[in-house]
C-alpha cells in the first residue's frame, strides 16, 4: 500500500517515520522550503509522547533536556510563582530544539526505502491509498480545508535563544506580562530558549523585544540573546477533517497559542490514533481509504476541539487577570492552582490530552 504526505515539516516526518515501520510505501512532497535548521524554535514534549517516540518512533534521549518544574509568574507579582508544578524531583517534561530532531527524523527515512521525496505540485490520487495533507499551502488546503473556527490573538509570537552562565538549568519559567506570556525553556546549562507572546497588532522592533527578556529574565546571567524571529499568532479548528481519502493532519486540524507548548503534543496523539487505526484496518486486510479518515475524524475532533479550548481559556484568564486592579483572581488561581488534586488534573491534562 502507499501514502503521499504533502509537506516535510516536523509533523510530516513523525508520521513518515510511523508509517514506514508499517511497510508502507510514502511519498513525501517537499512543497515548500523548511526551516531545518532555525535554531531558535523549540517544542516541548510531554512525558507519556517522549515514552512514545522513544519506544514507537525513534530514540531521542540524546537530543532532549529534562524539564523537572514549572514555575509561573504574573505582572502584578513577578516574585512569587502563582502556580508550580513538580513530581518530586522527577521529569515532567522535555524541551527539544527542532531542528535537531528534524534532522535526526530526515536522516533515518533518507536512506529507507520505503520513502521518497518528491519536488512536485500535482497529485495522482490513484498512486496512492491514502493523501495526508500537512502543508497549509497546498492547494488541497485550499480548496477542501478552508472552512474552520479561527481566532486572530493580534499578536507576534518571538523567538529567540539565550546565552547564559552554566547553572544546574531543569526549571521552565513562564510570566503572564502585561503584554503577554513570556516562556524561559532550558535547552541546556548554558543555553535558554525565550518564546515571548506580545500582544500587538505591528511587529515590535527587535531591540525592544531584547529590552523586554532583560526586563522579565528570572534567573540568568545572560551574555548573548541570539537573533530573533517572529510569527503571527492564530488559533484554528478544523470543521471538517478530511475529504474523501484526503486527510488534513498536523496545524491544518488544529493551531493552538504557544503559551503551554502543546501543539506539537496534540499532533502526536493524532499520530498513535491514526497509527492505531492503521493497525486495525491492515489486520483485518482491510483497505487504506476513507473510512479510515471518518474513523479518525470521529475520534480526534471532539477531544482536539476540547484541548484546543482548554489552552485559549487559560491565556483568556491571565488575560482577564493582568486587566484588573485587584490582586484576588490572583490569590484565587494560586489557591486552586496549587490545590494537589487540580494541580495532578493539571498535569494530567498537559500530558495526555482529553480523554473520552
Amino acid at each position: 500500500m502507499k501514502v503521499c504526505i504533502i509537506g516535510s515539516g516536523l509533523v510530516s516526518l513523525t508520521l513518515a517515520k510511523v508509517l514506514i515501520q508499517k511497510e508502507l510505501f510514502v511519498d513525501i512532497l517537499v512543497t515548500k522550503k523548511n526551516s531545518h535548521y532555525d535554531k531558535s524554535r523549540t517544542l516541548g514534549l510531554s512525558k507519556s509522547n517522549i515514552d512514545y517516540f522513544n519506544n514507537e518512533i525513534i530514540d531521542i534521549k540524546k537530543i532532549l533536556w529534562e524539564i523537572k518544574k514549572i514555575k509561573i509568574f504574573t505582572e502584578k507579582e513577578p516574585k512569587k510563582e502563582i502556580i508550580k508544578f513538580e513530581n518530586e524531583n522527577k521529569q515532567i517534561f522535555s524541551i527539544i530544539q527542532n531542528y535537531k530532531l528534524e534532522k535526526m527524523l530526515f536522516n533515518r527515512l533518507k536512506n529507507s526505502k520505503f520513502v521518497k521525496f518528491k519536488n512536485e505540485l500535482n497529485i495522482n490520487k490513484k498512486k496512492y491509498e491514502l493523501i495526508i495533507n500537512c502543508d497549509s499551502t497546498h492547494q488541497y488546503t485550499k480548496k477542501f480545508f478552508s472552512n474552520k473556527i479561527e481566532k486572530n490573538y493580534d499578536s507576534y509570537a518571538y523567538t529567540t535563544t539565550i546565552i547564559h552562565k552554566r547553572i544546574l538549568n531543569n526549571i521552565a519559567f513562564q510570566n503572564f506580562t502585561d503584554n503577554g506570556p513570556i516562556a524561559f525553556l532550558p535547552i541546556s546549562e548554558t543555553e535558554t530558549s525565550v518564546v515571548y507572546s506580545f500582544k500587538s497588532f505591528n511587529k515590535k522592533n527587535i531591540f525592544e523585544i531584547k529590552k523586554l527578556i532583560e526586563k522579565y529574565n528570572p534567573i540568568y546571567f545572560i551574555k548573548k540573546i541570539n537573533n530573533i524571529r517572529r510569527f503571527e499568532l492564530r488559533s484554528s479548528s478544523l470543521r471538517n477533517y478530511h475529504k474523501d481519502n484526503i486527510l488534513a493532519f498536523g496545524e491544518l486540524l488544529h493551531k493552538i497559542h504557544p503559551l503551554a507548548g502543546q501543539g506539537f503534543n496534540m499532533s502526536l496523539r493524532d499520530i498513535k490514533l491514526l497509527s492505531n487505526l492503521i493497525d486495525e484496518k491492515i489486520n483485518l486486510g482491510l483497505e487504506l481509504n476513507n473510512t479510515l479518515c471518518e474513523e479518525f475524524q470521529k475520534n480526534s475532533k471532539d477531544k482536539n476541539y476540547i484541548f484546543s479550548t482548554g489552552i485559549d481559556f487559560i491565556y483568556e484568564l491571565f488575560n482577564v487577570q493582568n486587566n484588573l486592579n485587584s490582586n484576588l483572581l490572583n490569590k484565587s488561581i494560586r489557591v486552586i492552582g496549587n490545590n494537589k488534586v487540580v494541580n495532578t488534573i493539571l498535569k494530567k491534562f498537559a500530558d495526555n490530552g482529553v480523554r473520552i
